[in-house]
Formats: structure tokens, sequence, C-alpha cells
């Protein structure tokens, strides 16, 4: 444990020091005329009761006093302590596919939907993991940074959208990229990817992603969405549906399923494949999935409840003021 002074403009109060000082001069100055004026100099061994030697002490009792009275002050008020708390928990970037296919219908409302559907009611299952979101198609970006706030995490997963990204395709790669740009302050054994897609790779970048997670010590739970005989892609313009993709023969695309790409990156990252198509049994297989290897996080926290030294400042500050009232009988500022 560190122990330090947690606001400083509290040192202010050492501002005291030296108009106590100025005090003590003026006050000392003002007596001496006063006897001088009652009477000369010659007359005051007479007139005036001896001051035992120490009292020429006084004024740096006053002064010692004083400067450990503010320290104690200065630790009450602001002392803090930095406690580092350890806890098991995982740190889940949901990697969203949005690319075209993901519009497929061939589950209900659609791809896109289901997986969006698979994500909240998910978090919706979490307790104390932090959460992330990135989504990717033939580019990748995040749109929420790691954070326990799932009710946000809703807001942003309402939004999203296949043209939500301008480049088209799937490179799972650029996927796992921006998922380890967002993992650097994360401890390896605490990264966790959940890539939610219909597999369908158009860049072929599998192995290189695969190479990447284990390089960042990232494991993949990977979730299929689709059916395998597939659906045709519906394209839409403004909202309204302008018909369904065709390739350059113009015969309707109809995208299926691709689960090899999936599988493989999860098996190779040690994570689990999972079948994303049942919106009941999805979730807790994903926890379950995130279960297998539970990091642990290191929280740095400023504790108020810090440990404080007040009293032995006190102590001592009070102990010259003791001095000052034993070796003062008149019990007066005579010094």
């Amino acid at each position: 444990m560190e122990w330090y002074l947690g606001n400083y403009w509290y040192l202010l109060l050492l501002l005291l020091l030296p108009l106590l000082a100025v005090f003590l001069v003026r006050y000392l100055k003002w007596k001496n005329r006063k006897r001088e004026l009652f009477a000369e100099s010659r007359f005051h061994e007479q007139l005036f009761e001896k001051k035992s030697g120490f009292t020429k002490f006084f004024p740096v009792l006053y002064l010692l006093g004083t400067l450990f009275l503010i320290f104690s002050i200065i630790d009450l008020l602001s002392g803090s302590e930095e406690v580092k708390s350890s806890q098991k928990l995982n740190n889940v970037i949901f990697l969203l596919d949005v690319s075209n296919s993901m519009n497929a219908e061939d589950i209900s409302p659609s791809r896109l939907g289901e997986a969006k559907n698979l994500m909240i009611r998910t978090m919706q299952k979490m307790t104390n993991d932090k959460v992330g979101i990135v989504i990717f198609a033939g580019q990748a970006t995040s749109i929420m940074p790691l954070t326990t706030d799932y009710t946000s995490a809703e807001t942003y997963i309402s939004g999203i959208e296949t043209n939500s990204m301008q480049i088209q395709g799937t490179d799972f790669l650029n996927g796992i990229k921006e998922a380890a740009e967002k993992f650097r302050n994360v401890s390896k054994d605490a990264r966790k990817v959940v890539l939610l897609s219909d597999g369908e790779d158009n860049e072929g970048n599998d192995e290189a992603a695969i190479r990447l997670a284990n390089k960042e010590g990232i494991m993949i739970t990977s979730v299929g969405i689709g059916s395998n005989e597939g659906a045709p892609i519906p394209e839409y313009q403004f909202g309204q549906l302008m018909g369904y993709k065709s390739d350059m023969s113009g015969q309707t695309v109809v995208s299926k399923r691709q689960t090899e790409a999936l599988k493989k990156m999860a098996d190779a990252t040690g994570g689990s494949y999972i079948d994303g198509n049942s919106i009941d049994e999805g979730p807790d297989m994903i926890i379950d999935a995130l279960k297998k290897k539970t990091g642990s996080s290191e929280t740095l926290v400023k504790s108020q409840n810090a440990i404080h030294y007040y009293q032995y400042f006190l102590a001592v500050s009070l102990f010259f003021f003791f001095l000052i009232y034993i070796f003062n009988p008149k019990r007066d500022f005579n010094i």
C-alpha cells in the first residue's frame, strides 16, 4: 500500500506558519516597547519576574506545534491509498458480422436480427464481465469500448445495420485486429471474443485471424447464424426492399451458413463453436463457453478509507504545546 496526500491544495495550510512567525515577532516587539514605556531597562530586573531560560524556545515550540497540527489536518482531510483489487472476470468483445449476407431471412427476423438478439440476451445473463462491440465486414470498427454498462450496450446494438459499414465483404482478420486493439490494457488470460457470423469468408483470411488471435491470447467463441439451406440476400435502399442480390448472370444469389471457418477459429484458439439459431439456448451456451477460461483483472482503486497517520502528528503537536504549558507558570503567552 502506498500512502500519499490526495489533495495538494491542503498544503496551503502551511502558509499559516509564516503568518504565525510574523505574529510572534510583532508581539515580542510590542511587548518590549511596552516594557520600555513602563520603565527604563535598568529597572526591568527588579520590576519583572525573571524568565526561565527555556522560554526563549517558546516561539520555536509554537511553530513546531502548529506545523504538526497542520500535518494532522492535511492527513485527516486528504490522506488516501491506492488499492489493487483482483477479481475473476472476462473482457468480452462481441465481434459482429454486418456484411450484406447477414440480411438473409432464413432465420427470423434476419441473421443480423438474430445475432443482435443473442448479444442482448447474453449480456442480460452477465454480471461483472466487461463487454465491448466491434462490427466488421470488409473493414472493422469499434462502436463501444469495454464497459459493464449493459444498458448502454443495448442502445448501441439496436442501431447496428449492414449499411453501418461502407466496405462490404467478410474479413475476419480485420475484425480480430480491431478486437486486439481494444484489448491492449487487458491481461491475455482475460481476452474473449464472441464472433457472430454466417461464416461466409470472402477474403480467405481465417488462418491469419487465427494466428493473430493466438499471438494476442484471444479465445474465440464462434456463433454460426443462418440455415444450411440458405436464403436470398435482400437489397434495401432507404429502408425499402428493392429486390435480391444476383450474380453476373442475373441469377439470384443464395447465401448459406458456412461453419467450417467458424469452427476452425474456435478450435484453434481454445474456444467453442455454437449454433446460434436458437435464441432460447444460445445465450446460455455462450455464457458456458466464456467460462472455459476465466481470467483475472486488476483494478486500481483510490480508497478514501485509507490508512491515516494524523493521530501521530496530533500527538507530537500536543506534546509541544504541553511543554509550553508546563514551562509557562503564568499560563499566558509569556515568551
